[in-house]
């Protein structure tokens, strides 16, 4: 738990977890990182391995918008949440396979593009319900 607590307190110290600051890449990205920060940890593997998982699961995230239907924290929140579980075993498995050894982005590299994504992304596409899915003519 540490690693993933630890992993969680850098993105909200350097970055935002917050959906309605940086979308859902803050939220579910970051949760992501930190489950595959966590599973690494719990496997024993080292510091470096830690890092290059969370920054693998972050990554992947880049601009995913926040953009819940009908302003509810249930569609697409809910299977967000289960594709961000997968990606964190996924990044867990790589980063497991010596990609940390050849990565070339850090994690603080990732949190940054995050930072700067979330700050140029629209604010329909951030926990408004104003754009994205929530803005389908099904859904609105």
């Amino acid at each position: 738990m540490l690693a993933a607590g630890l992993i969680g307190l850098v993105a909200r110290r350097n970055a935002s977890i917050a959906g309605a600051e940086v979308g859902c890449q803050g939220e579910i990205g970051v949760a992501s990182a930190m489950g595959a920060a966590f599973l690494c940890q719990t496997h024993g593997l080292d510091a470096r391995t830690v890092e290059c998982a969370a920054e693998i699961a972050l990554e992947h995230h880049l601009g995913l918008s926040c953009d819940p239907v009908g302003g509810y924290v249930q569609i697409p929140c809910i299977e967000r949440n289960a594709a961000g579980a997968v990606a964190a075993y996924n990044a867990f498995l790589l980063a497991g396979t010596g990609s940390a050894d050849s990565s070339l982005v850090s994690f603080d590299e990732v949190l940054a593009a995050m930072l700067e994504t979330g700050r140029a992304m629209a604010n329909a596409y951030k926990e408004t319900s104003l754009g994205g899915l929530a803005n389908c003519a099904c859904c609105s």
